[in-house]
């Protein structure tokens, strides 16, 4: 029979071997027109990556963006334009972290860029399904995912299924804009 002591040294070793708990990572409250999700951020391995887009939270960078690009099972796309259309000033633009075993699955948060692979600033897409086409190769560079949406998926399916129109350069923008109104860091690993 074993004894109630060898049980929790074993308990006692399991926990203490045990993955982080999510509230190790960084966490960032999005708080839009449609209504507020959580990402929580993989900083761990995708460090440069993290480090940029808490600092445009930091900024404030966000506040009044919109989700320009919304294609339904696919991606939402924001971080870039106000609600008049202006492309927001940004920094220096990020190196690519795709090789970082992250995948583009379902309700993970990445960077988007231009065909220039560490072209990635301040727009980010959240994946509405499985995209792993985005993903590097062994001959390509992928998107660099940071990141994954731990509450609030269902205000993001519903900006996954606005109606949508084109208008100059853009092919999916909402016929009824989804503002970011802010960003609130929740959580951050340096606290």
């Amino acid at each position: 029979m074993i004894s109630r002591l060898f049980v929790l040294a074993i308990i006692g070793v399991t926990l203490a071997t045990a993955p982080a708990f999510a509230a190790d990572y960084p966490q960032v409250r999005v708080i839009t027109t449609a209504g507020d999700f959580l990402v929580e951020l993989d900083d761990a391995r995708a460090p440069l990556t993290v480090a940029n887009f808490l600092q445009y939270v930091r900024d404030g960078h966000y506040e009044g963006t919109i989700f320009h690009r919304v294609v339904n099972n696919f991606v939402i796309q924001g971080g870039g334009y106000s609600v008049d259309m202006e492309e927001k000033k940004t920094r220096e633009s990020v190196v690519n972290e795709s090789g970082n075993g992250l995948s583009n699955v379902r309700l993970t948060i990445a960077m988007a860029r231009t065909n220039d692979p560490h072209s990635a600033d301040s727009q980010f897409y959240i994946n509405l399904a499985d995209n792993v086409a985005l993903d590097p190769l062994p001959t390509r560079w992928g998107y660099t995912v940071f990141g994954n949406v731990a509450e609030g998926a269902a205000v993001v399916d519903d900006i996954g299924h606005r109606a949508v129109r084109s208008e100059e350069q853009f092919q999916h923008l909402p016929d009824v804009p989804v503002v970011i109104e802010r960003m609130v860091i929740v959580a951050d690993a340096e606290d």
